[in-house]
């Protein structure tokens, strides 16, 4: 079954709320006006993300992008990453990491372990949105009204 033309949701997993408002707003700035359901801790991200039972079923047939801060009052990102990744019903999922490090061996074992995009807090909001409509064509994230 194809997810051909499924709108992607956007998961946002980041504790802070300034910054999930400064994201969310630069998301709709860069033109992409999917769904996007926030979490603000690891455990119900990954409830929504793999299912309640934790197997990854639930994610079937659902296209997602998860943005994905590193530092969780519950987990750290990296625990997410690697349980999204390691999932055969999620490893493909789009995984954007966004961080306060810029500590290269933390960058690396993201990439390591299948993040697709790194991004640094405070985050340039330019690049973020360039970041985010390149994954959106990338992915065909952003949903294309049809011209007449």
């Amino acid at each position: 079954m194809s997810n051909e033309g499924k709108p992607v949701t956007i998961v946002m997993v980041e504790d802070d709320e300034g910054h999930a408002r400064l994201i969310e707003k630069n998301i709709r700035r860069a033109g992409v006006n999917n769904e996007i359901k926030p979490f603000a801790d690891g455990s119900s991200a990954l409830n929504y993300v793999l299912g309640p039972d934790g197997s990854g079923k639930g994610a079937i047939g659902r296209q997602m992008l998860i943005l994905l801060d590193l530092n969780l009052p519950d987990m750290t990102g990296v625990d997410i990453l690697r349980k999204v990744k390691s999932n055969p019903h999620t490893k493909t999922t789009p995984v954007v990491v966004l961080t306060t490090t810029d500590d290269e061996r933390e960058i690396k074992r993201c990439y390591d372990l299948g993040a697709n995009v790194y991004i640094t807090k405070p985050v340039d909001y330019e690049n973020f949105s360039n970041a985010i409509r390149q994954l959106g064509l990338f992915f065909s994230v952003i949903q294309v009204p049809e011209t007449n």
